[in-house]
C-alpha cells in the first residue's frame, strides 16, 4: 500500500469516526442550544413585558411601527417561544414567529449595520456589528430549530414516537 493510499484510508476512517461521534452528540447539542438560548428568550420576553414603557421608548427610537403593540407581540413571542423551545414542544412551529421577530429586529434596530454590510463603507465593521447584535444568536437558534428540529430529548420527539406507535 502506497503512502498516499494509506493516508487517504486513514483520513476516510477518521472522518467516519468523527461522523459517528458527531451524530451521537446531535440531540445533546440541540438540547443545549434549546435550553441555553430558549431561557435567554424567556428572560428577554419577560423583560419586554415587565419594563413596558422603557421597551416602548426603545422601539420608538428604532422606528418600529405601532411600538406598544409590537412590544407586546415581541415580548409574548419571545417569552412563550423561549419556554416552548426549552421544553422542545412545537419547536419547528414556534421557530417561524421567532425567526420573523428577529428579522424585524434587524430591519429596525440594526438597520444601519445591515445596510453597511451591503453598501459599505466599512463592510467588515458592519458585519462585526451585525453578528455581535444580541438578536444574532436568537436568529441563528430559530434557523437551527427550523432546520434540525428539537432532537430526541424533547416533548416533540416523545409525541412523534407515541403517534407512530398508535398508527
Amino acid at each position: 500500500m502506497s503512502s498516499t493510499t494509506y493516508l487517504r484510508s486513514a483520513v476516510a476512517k477518521g472522518d467516519a469516526l468523527l461522523t459517528r461521534v458527531g451524530s451521537q452528540l446531535q440531540s445533546f447539542v440541540l438540547l443545549l442550544l434549546r435550553i441555553t438560548w430558549g431561557w435567554q428568550l424567556v428572560e428577554s420576553g419577560y423583560g419586554h413585558l415587565t419594563h413596558l414603557q422603557k421597551t416602548i421608548e426603545a422601539f420608538k427610537g428604532w422606528g418600529v411601527p405601532f411600538p406598544q403593540f409590537n412590544v407586546y407581540v415581541s415580548g409574548c413571542t419571545e417569552l412563550i417561544g423561549g419556554a416552548l423551545l426549552v421544553l422542545g414542544l412545537g419547536t419547528r412551529f414556534i421557530s417561524l414567529p421567532l425567526l420573523f421577530n428577529f428579522i424585524v429586529a434587524y430591519a429596525t434596530a440594526s438597520r444601519g449595520e445591515f445596510v453597511q454590510i451591503i453598501k459599505g463603507p466599512g463592510r467588515l465593521d458592519g458585519y462585526d456589528a451585525f453578528i455581535n447584535d444580541s438578536a444574532f444568536p436568537m436568529l441563528v437558534l430559530a434557523l437551527t430549530m427550523l432546520a434540525f428540529g428539537p432532537g430526541r430529548v424533547s416533548i416533540d420527539h416523545l409525541l412523534k414516537r407515541r403517534t407512530r406507535a398508535t398508527t
